[in-house]
């Protein structure tokens, strides 16, 4: 059984980022260069910054465990590319500003992603650089590569009626294949975790602090630059909210060997959404009170 579910893994993820390229939009795409003050500033504190820190908090508290500083690692270079969109319109944020963002987000992540794990896990773990350019061409690549062909096939007219329905339902296709994914980690590298029962409580201290230095950091940033409310509430929640899926997808084929390191990427979350409700709230609170010098 668990090898069953160890085959299927790496196929539902490419699924699913199938499932999420294809769903990918590029409206609004120029909102975000209209703003390119909160886009800069997001940009650095997301793919130059966060990378720092995250090799940090791993420094501190994770080095005697280095598949858990790996998993930290590729949690938090991944900016989130789905449910931050969420998050901002609860905290009335600028949501169009936010889904502006989000192209930019998924393709830099895609390309920084092979580069963080070569100038950080390298240094952890053993990488096997021809495992990684495999992993890569699977997961990423090739499911990319099938949604733009399929996206030209939908504007040419080329695919049958049924196939496009079921393709206009992409973002449940990949919401069931990453359900699914995670199911089938679970099931394969059940003993991993039943053996390190104590993989919550390790990464609950490094991933608080990463998200209280960052929103911390955030309301620094958006005062210095007189961001308005609704451009610090966008700001905050893409610079806090990660995208473990895609590493997840990396994780499980890179490095197939080191269960925990998927296992990190799927206990992120579980720590990860608690703190974005208390963020919105926070940011609700601010606004409420008027404690934001610009509230247009």
């Amino acid at each position: 059984m668990a090898n069953i579910a160890a085959g299927l893994i790496v196929p539902l993820l490419g699924v699913m980022l199938y499932a999420t390229f294809l769903s990918l939009s590029l409206r609004g795409f120029g909102w975000s260069w209209k703003k390119v003050n909160v886009t800069a500033a997001s940009l650095i504190t997301n793919f130059v910054w966060t990378p720092l820190l995250a090799w940090g908090l791993g420094a501190l508290f994770l080095q005697a465990h280095p598949d858990l500083w790996v998993g930290l690692i590729m949690l938090l270079v991944t900016p989130c590319t789905d449910w931050y969109l969420v998050f901002t319109s609860v905290a009335k944020g600028d949501v169009a500003l936010a889904t502006a963002l989000l192209p930019l987000n998924l393709v830099l992540q895609v390309v920084l992603l092979p580069l963080y794990l070569l100038l950080f896990a390298g240094t952890l773990v053993e990488l096997a650089l021809g495992q990684l350019v495999e992993g890569i061409f699977w997961v990423l690549l090739v499911p990319l590569g099938l949604a733009m062909l399929t996206r030209w096939g939908q504007t040419q007219g080329h695919l049958p009626r049924p196939i496009t329905a079921v393709l206009n339902r992409a973002e449940t296709l990949q919401v069931i294949s990453l359900n699914l994914a995670i199911v089938a980690i679970f099931a394969a590298e059940g003993s991993a975790l039943v053996q390190n029962p104590d993989l919550l409580l390790r990464l609950l201290l490094p991933l608080g602090l990463f998200f209280g230095i960052n929103f911390a950091l955030g309301l620094m940033v958006c005062r210095y630059f007189r961001f308005s409310y609704p451009e610090l509430a966008c700001f905050s929640c893409t610079t806090l909210a990660r995208n473990s899926p895609l590493s997840l997808a990396i994780a499980a084929s890179a490095f197939a060997h080191r269960p925990l390191i998927a296992i990190a990427l799927i206990i992120g979350p579980l720590i990860e959404l608690p703190v974005l409700a208390l963020v919105t709230q926070t940011l609700l609170w601010i606004r409420r009170r008027g404690l934001w010098p610009r509230q247009d």
